[in-house]
């Protein structure tokens, strides 16, 4: 996809807007080129099932952006990284015993898995582009991320390890946002339909292409249940309205798509269901949009985790 089309496409998205404000794209020959300072898009993991554990998200700790976990109900706060830059997109891995990331390594974004305590630091990316938005596989081998392929933004998948890239996603159009279903066979992500973002699921090896959501608006940002019976996802208003950055919402659908969605909560972005799959923690609706909630999946029991000073917090639900 030519960048005009994909920067029509998104100008009424809050992530695509921060995205050119704060990272500094460049469109050139209708390529998309990811200068130094990224390109960081949100995050989207799948939820293990389980036990809730803590929440991860990340904000700013007076001088660089930080991973840092909390408990569901506020309390417990621990900051994980530490080191010049930034540290974003924070996914738990299945057992809850380690975080991916995406930070930067002095010259561009790479993944990273580090332990809840902050440390074991573990560079899992090491390449000349930009690697971020990583989802961690429900067998806790492999980590899904976007990365960039000379043209436009792919899902890839890696050994936790290194090595054993495989590109998933492979045409002229941007993906982002990859999520694993609890099965561990497909891939949730945000894709482009030729009018609009849609959430689509492909299989883990390539192909297999399914449209999840088929509307009018722009959709964004899926998280699997636990179960892998449903999706969560952010829905902008349709490409006729104006968007002024507070009126996306939570919605949920089915897997198999073709069905109506249900929308749990307005204002709010960046979903992550429990591992128990009762609830969904997401960032809010302040006028920084910089709080972290969580909310029962039928749009009830909202309860506010914390203020974490940034608009760019991306909560992951870890396990116990």
């Amino acid at each position: 996809m030519g960048a005009g089309k994909r920067g029509d496409k998104m100008t009424k998205s809050r992530h695509f807007v921060a995205l050119v404000a704060s990272a500094g794209v460049l469109v050139a020959a209708g390529l998309l080129v990811l200068t130094v300072l990224l390109v960081q898009e949100r995050s989207a993991e799948a939820t293990s099932p389980g036990k809730p554990g803590k929440i991860a998200y990340s904000a700013y700790d007076g001088t660089n952006e930080a991973i840092y976990t909390i408990n569901p109900g506020g309390g417990g706060k621990v900051k994980v990284t530490d080191k010049p830059g930034y540290a974003r997109n924070p996914a738990y891995s299945p057992t809850g015993n380690k975080i991916a990331y995406s930070g930067y390594d002095g010259n561009d974004s790479e993944i990273y898995t580090i332990d809840p305590s902050g440390a074991g630091t573990f560079k899992v990316t090491d390449n000349d582009t930009d690697d971020f938005s990583p989802s961690y596989s429900p067998d806790g081998n492999n980590i899904a991320y976007v990365g960039f392929d000379g043209n436009d933004l792919e899902i890839y998948t890696i050994d936790v390890r290194g090595g054993g890239t495989l590109n998933v996603t492979d045409n002229d159009t941007d993906d982002l946002y990859p999520a694993y279903s609890p099965g561990g066979k497909t891939i949730a992500y945000e894709g482009y339909d030729g009018n609009d973002s849609e959430i689509y699921t492909i299989d883990v090896r390539g192909g297999g292409t399914l449209n999840v959501t088929d509307n009018d608006s722009n959709d964004s940002q899926p998280d699997y249940a636990p179960d892998g019976k449903t999706i969560a996802y952010v829905g902008y208003p349709p490409s006729s309205q104006e968007y002024d950055g507070t009126n996306e919402a939570i919605f949920t659908i089915g897997v198999g798509g073709g069905g109506n969605s249900s929308k749990v909560v307005d204002n709010a972005s960046e979903p992550s269901y429990s591992p128990n799959g009762k609830k969904i923690a997401y960032l809010g609706d302040t006028p920084a949009n910089s709080t972290v909630y969580t909310i029962g999946v039928n749009g009830g029991g909202k309860a506010k985790v914390i203020d974490t000073g940034a608009s760019d917090s991306e909560p992951s639900w870890g396990s116990q």
